[in-house]
């Protein structure tokens, strides 16, 4: 009370969960704070209150030292951060802070998830996610194949939040050899070790008061894991060769295009390190999942680049856009990139056709499932044939002949119905149709 009051804040208090309760019907509150033991019932069914109706209103717990599952438990039910007993004055000062600052980002907040291009179900619900999670305090766990735009989702994260005046410090765990990645992340005193000629400061340091991204995590040594989770745990960093630790107050976001779980089945992973940076999950789709995405990002890159163009860029042909719609990416939004970047400098005239495209042979374009990954291969050799001496591309066109032509008896040649059941878009039906002759 006496520090919070010191800070020019105005604070009511309750005695127990029914008072709690009362109170947060009657008023609105910027920030509330709940011990995990209440007289009446626990803090952690305040807490999911709180998320359920009121959730503007961060809220954080006070936990006994140690007890990780409880402060834990409280992340995964909305709540904003958690701090230990004995309460250490200057990060309860940091945690109102960034809770108060919750208010003004939210009214200041520019529209930066528009960057996060699709308006597909899992997208918007995606979007919504990442609005609530930047909310929190929470470590998050951020998974999803290569090319997805893990690191975007940990900037809009990061730009939503309460540390979005912070810096947000990428880290890409797998390009840091082993032996350095300590110094790296924890920084080091001068003379700890040969070659370290001054002081540095590590990018825990750096990332103060902000966000650090731990991109591809799973990459981290298991020596380097249990470091890192004393740093989550403790919120200090001790440096190579420093007598004491120091206090780092920085949000932590990882990400990995790896089964984090199966690490940790096959012990390549810490399982109590998964457990403290998996407190939320966010799984960006990848871009075969919503085909119906591909147009408008594709129309957003050409944009883009036609920005750092002198002439008008041209646009993509309905045929090309009908193939981008059918092929899998199995190198996401990434892969588009670069394959628009490419098209507009080879390509000729006014409109980016099929051909300009240059799309690799795939296993299969149609009768995929969502989520099993495609496999892209080169364009087979004239040597390359079929089960029964074809040539291979021919092979595959009868293939796709066949499998369209029953899909089409089956649903009564209605096109629409028969796109839905081979999992494309009707447009990319139309393009097969076309381009197999089968129109």
């Amino acid at each position: 009370m006496l520090t919070l009051g010191r800070m020019g804040l105005r604070v009511d208090t309750a005695a127990d969960l029914t008072s709690a309760r009362a109170q947060l019907a009657q008023a609105s509150y910027d920030l509330c704070l709940t011990d995990m033991r209440l007289p009446d019932g626990s803090g952690q069914e305040l807490i999911e209150l709180i998320a359920q109706r009121y959730p503007d209103t961060p809220v954080a717990m006070i936990t006994a030292f140690g007890n990780v599952e409880a402060a834990v438990h409280a992340l995964k039910a909305g709540a904003f951060d958690f701090v230990t007993k004995p309460v250490d004055l200057a990060v309860l000062r940091r945690l109102v802070q960034h809770a108060l600052g919750l208010n003004e980002q939210r009214r200041t907040a520019s529209p930066a998830s528009a960057r996060l291009l699709g308006e597909s179900a899992r997208m918007q619900q995606l979007r919504q996610t990442i609005g609530r999670v930047a909310r929190s305090q929470a470590p998050v766990y951020i998974s999803g194949e290569s090319g997805v735009g893990k690191e975007l989702v940990a900037r809009l994260i990061h730009e939503q939040g309460s540390r979005a005046g912070g810096a947000f410090v990428p880290v890409n765990c797998g390009a840091i050899p082993s032996e350095l990645m300590e110094s790296e992340l924890f920084g080091h005193k001068k003379g700890s070790f040969t070659g370290a000629h001054a002081d540095k400061e590590g990018l825990f340091q750096a990332a103060r008061g902000g966000t650090l991204f731990l991109d591809e995590v799973a990459e981290l040594p298991l020596h380097m894991q249990v470091k890192l989770l004393r740093v989550i745990q403790e919120k200090t960093v001790r440096p190579v060769g420093a007598p004491a630790e120091l206090p780092v107050d920085v949000r932590i976001l990882s990400a990995t295009h790896k089964n984090l779980g199966r690490l940790v089945e096959d012990g390549k992973f810490r399982h109590d390190l998964y457990y403290r940076i998996n407190v939320i999950e966010l799984q960006v789709p990848p871009l075969r999942q919503r085909r119906e995405d591909i147009a408008p990002i594709a129309g957003a890159i050409l944009q883009r680049l036609a920005g750092n163009q002198a002439e008008a860029l041209p646009g993509l042909s309905e045929e090309a856009e009908a193939a981008l719609s059918a092929y899998p990416f199995p190198g996401n939004v990434r892969e588009l990139e670069n394959i628009l970047e490419r098209a507009v400098a080879l390509c000729e005239g006014h409109l980016i056709e099929v051909a300009d495209l240059y799309l690799p042979q795939v296993d299969s374009l149609i009768g995929q499932e969502a989520d099993v990954p495609l496999r892209a291969t080169a364009a087979p050799s004239p040597a390359s044939f079929g089960p029964d001496g074809t040539a291979l591309p021919d092979a595959i066109e009868q293939m796709e002949r066949d499998t369209i032509q029953k899909a089409l008896e089956a649903n009564r040649y209605n096109k629409t119905k028969t796109a839905a059941q081979l999992g494309i878009t009707f447009r990319a039906l139309r393009y097969k149709l076309k381009k197999l002759g089968m129109e």
